[in-house]
């Protein structure tokens, strides 16, 4: 799996702990992967755990973050679609050394064309350029 394939999913999973209680997001975590990816290796799910298990931990202070840079538009306010995305890759340029912060916030504004809205991708990157 494809590095971009793997924050997809993990943006994806990202986007799920809006809709469910911090108690609930492990067995999310378990159902996401036997049925979404049903093909990945051992070694790409246990990855994707880590990863997606970090991030839920440090969600206070990467809403912090994102906080502290977003006038007007904090956490609260935001769409959930860029929410997600912006966790993701604030939690990539903050935390993840092997990720060139550059490299982040590109990714996150392709998942932003993607998965967002017509006005995300600029917002989103508005919002990470202010992080650099």
């Amino acid at each position: 799996m494809k590095r971009s394939e793997i924050r997809e999913n993990l943006f994806k999973l990202v986007f799920c702990t809006e809709f469910h209680s911090r108690e609930e997001l492990e067995e999310q975590l378990v159902l996401y992967l036997e049925e979404q990816l049903p093909e990945v290796t051992e070694e790409e799910r246990k990855y994707i755990r880590h990863k997606f298990r970090d991030i839920t931990e440090k969600k206070e202070e990467i809403d912090g973050k994102i906080n502290a840079v977003a006038r007007g538009w904090k956490t609260g306010r935001m769409g959930r679609t860029d929410l997600a995305i912006l966790r993701l890759a604030v939690y990539e340029m903050q935390y993840e050394d092997a990720i060139p912060v550059k490299v982040a916030i590109n990714e996150a504004v392709e998942l932003a064309k993607q998965f967002g809205g017509d006005d995300s991708p600029s917002f989103v990157n508005g919002i990470l350029a202010k992080l650099v």
